[in-house]
């Protein structure tokens, strides 16, 4: 993620932030220009005035959800007929926000999304309200919340992804974690992991690239359902660590789809903070990994220099981690197949924002 300052005093800010906390100006995210923007608010209809030295003054307007529910950050365009940002027009269900914790859940959920989408929106690859149940190529989310008889689970059908709000606590959360094992699990990750089905759908499935996908990740035609219960009863087999990112990976070629995909976010998206950060690594031992970061990752067509950055990267925050007697910030093990996994959803990915770059 890019380094964002704000335009009246020169101070950093952040991505999540709507004030200044050094001079108090308004904030507001620019999702097109992937920058922050700040503001005046000039007018009684909303209208908020821009100090980006780019924009003259021209004239933006706040998200419903930023100026009264105060769960976004992101502008429009002062005549944009919607009410609703890029982000929150992708939500369709929320929570009933008058029960428990759920308006601090719905917030810790648009805060994961937004910082989601801005590396789909780096890739070129941001997905579009979802217009029907029929809309093959839409994107849309619930976050339900479960009840006694009425379980939640997280998941993705046909461009509709559901997230269990529970999900949102922290304790739950990590309850869940440990109770199956996993070694991470985070909001953000569940964006990932589940728009890794619908990108399936929308870069992989009826395309020259399903074929290659299946020599590398298996029959996808194979039942979801049988390999769902398989797994589940039997689990992971004993050398998943040789050919996949994860145990539940080796559950499905969808699954190994959607984790390697979240993971190869994860990678670009840390990656491209680091190199914003003016982060570089050069160990006093040579042989230790060692990261040069020239140019941010998105659009790097050599991609082995990608993962060699990456291993250094996530050496050292493990390692800072440790110090700080927290669990590893990337507890994963890489094989070749799983990198060799990851260069093939690069390639796939380049060809689109090579495409849409035309």
């Amino acid at each position: 993620m890019k380094t964002f300052y704000c335009y009246h005093c020169g101070h950093q800010v952040f991505f999540l932030n709507t004030h200044c906390e050094n001079c108090n100006a308004l904030l507001g995210y620019l999702p097109e220009e992937s920058n922050m923007g700040t503001f005046f608010e000039v007018r009684a209809d909303e209208a908020w005035q821009s100090q980006n030295p780019e924009h003259q003054g021209k004239l933006f307007k706040p998200c419903y959800n930023y100026q009264v529910e105060n769960v976004c950050n992101w502008m429009l365009p002062v005549e944009s007929p919607h009410m609703y940002c890029e982000a929150c027009q992708l939500t369709t269900v929320i929570p009933n926000l008058e029960q428990g914790n759920n308006r601090l859940y719905w917030s810790r959920l648009e805060a994961a999304k937004r910082r989601f989408l801005y590396s789909l929106y780096q890739l070129k690859i941001q997905p579009r309200p979802k217009q029907s149940d029929d809309d093959t190529e839409g994107l849309a989310f619930e976050f339900l919340q479960p009840h006694e008889g009425q379980p939640v689970m997280t998941g993705h059908d046909n461009g509709l992804i559901t997230i269990n709000v529970n999900e949102a606590d922290a304790s739950y959360r990590e309850w869940t974690r440990e109770s199956m094992q996993e070694p991470y699990r985070t909001l953000l990750g569940h964006f990932r992991h589940e728009s890794g089905h619908y990108y399936f759908d929308q870069l992989i499935e009826h395309t020259q690239w399903h074929q290659p996908f299946k020599q590398l990740f298996g029959d996808d035609e194979q039942s979801y359902q049988a390999a769902l219960d398989r797994h589940y009863q039997q689990g992971a087999p004993d050398d998943w660590q040789q050919r996949y990112v994860s145990s539940y990976a080796s559950m499905h070629p969808w699954e190994d789809w959607a984790e390697t995909w979240a993971h190869y976010l994860h990678m670009i998206d840390t990656l491209d903070t680091a190199y914003h950060s003016g982060i570089n690594i050069q160990p006093y031992n040579r042989f230790e990994p060692h990261m040069y970061l020239h140019e941010p990752p998105i659009g790097v067509q050599n991609f082995n220099q990608t993962l060699d950055n990456w291993f250094a990267l996530s050496y050292a925050l493990n390692s800072l981690n440790r110090s700080m007697g927290l669990p590893d910030a990337y507890p994963f093990a890489l094989s070749q197949v799983v990198l060799d996994k990851l260069r093939f959803i690069h390639q796939v990915v380049m060809d689109k924002f090579t495409e849409i770059a035309k």
